[in-house]
C-alpha cells in the first residue's frame, strides 16, 4: 500500500467497492532471511529533531511525526501518520516509495507500516469492538476486520463466522461504513453498536431484513471510521493481524487459517540444528 507525502496526495481519500480474496496475489509467507537492524546507524536525538524541524519548514501542509535513522548513511525515514518517505539530513531531498532489503527479501518500510497499524488499532480495547470468539477454550489466533454492513464480501465473511471460530480464529469487528458519516450505512453500524445484544444485532443486519433500533446512545463508530482512514484502507473487509499486517479483501475460513498459520511459522524463531 503506497501512500504519498505531496500535500494534495495526501489529504485525497477515496474508497473502493469492498473486495475478494486477494490470496492468490500474494507472496508465500517464508522465512526470513536474518539482516541488519533497520536503524543500523545512530544520530543524536538533537539531530533528529533538527531534521524534523527542517522537513516541517519545507514540506507546506504535511506534518511530520518521527524522523529516524535507517542503513543508509545519510538518508532519514519520516513519518507522518501511515505516510512514509525518505530525505536528506537538509531536508531538501525527498524519495518517494519503500525501502527495500533485497538480501533478506522483505520492505522495511512495510515492517513500519505494520507497528503503525497495529498502535492505531491497539487503541480500540476490548470493549470497543464486537468480538465473536471461539465458544470452546481461548482462541488461537484473533484478527481484526474492518467492516461494513452493507458489504457483499463482509456479508459472505460473516457468514462463515462459526467456522472462523471453530478453527480458533477470533474475530473482532471495527466499522468501516464506506459511505461515510451520516449515511444509511453509518447509522446502520450506530443501530448495532446501540443494541442490547451488538452480536445478535450484527449478525441480524448482516443476514437478515436489518436490524431497527436506536442509534442515540454513544459509540465509536465515527472514530472507527477515522481510523480507517488513518490506516489508508480502502476497501472492507480489511482484515489486520495482531502485528499490524494487512490482510485486503474476503478470505475463506480455510485461506484465512492458513495465512495465519504461515504466518505464525515466519516469526517463530528459528531452531537451532542439531
Amino acid at each position: 500500500m503506497r501512500h504519498s507525502l505531496i500535500p494534495v496526495l495526501l489529504a485525497s481519500f477515496t474508497i473502493v467497492a469492498c473486495a475478494p480474496s486477494q490470496t492468490d496475489e500474494k507472496t508465500p509467507a517464508k522465512q526470513e532471511t536474518a539482516a541488519a537492524p533497520f536503524e543500523a546507524t545512530s544520530l543524536p536525538p538533537e539531530e533528529l529533531e533538527a531534521i524534523k524541524q527542517r522537513l516541517n519548514t519545507n514540506l507546506k501542509g504535511v506534518k511530520v511525526d518521527d524522523v529516524r535513522t535507517t542503513p543508509l548513511p545519510g538518508v532519514y525515514e519520516i513519518q507522518s501518520g501511515m505516510n512514509f518517505g525518505y530525505v536528506s539530513a537538509d531536508g531538501r531531498y525527498l524519495i518517494e516509495g519503500d525501502l527495500n532489503d533485497i538480501v533478506a527479501g522483505k520492505s522495511l518500510t512495510e515492517e513500519r507500516r505494520r507497528v503503525a497499524r497495529a498502535d492505531l488499532i491497539g487503541k480500540f480495547s476490548g470493549d470497543q469492538a464486537i468480538e465473536y470468539a471461539p465458544a470452546n477454550g481461548p482462541a488461537k489466533y484473533t484478527v481484526t476486520v474492518f467492516t461494513d454492513i452493507d458489504c457483499g464480501y463482509c456479508r459472505k465473511l460473516h457468514s462463515h463466522i462459526a467456522e472462523y471460530n471453530a478453527d480458533g480464529i477470533a474475530v473482532r469487528y471495527l466499522f468501516f461504513p464506506r459511505s461515510g458519516p451520516d449515511t444509511e450505512s453509518f447509522h446502520k453500524a450506530e443501530k448495532v453498536w446501540c443494541a442490547a445484544d451488538r452480536k445478535a444485532a450484527l449478525t441480524q443486519a448482516k443476514l437478515g431484513p436489518g436490524y431497527e433500533g436506536d442509534m442515540s446512545c454513544k459509540n465509536p463508530v465515527a472514530e472507527q471510521l477515522k481510523l480507517a482512514g488513518q490506516l489508508g484502507l480502502r476497501g472492507t473487509p480489511a482484515i489486520v493481524l495482531p502485528d499490524g499486517e494487512l490482510i485486503p479483501g474476503y478470505q475463506t475460513p480455510e485461506q484465512l487459517l492458513k495465512v495465519l498459520a504461515e504466518h505464525a511459522a515466519a516469526k517463530a524463531p528459528a531452531v537451532p540444528a542439531g
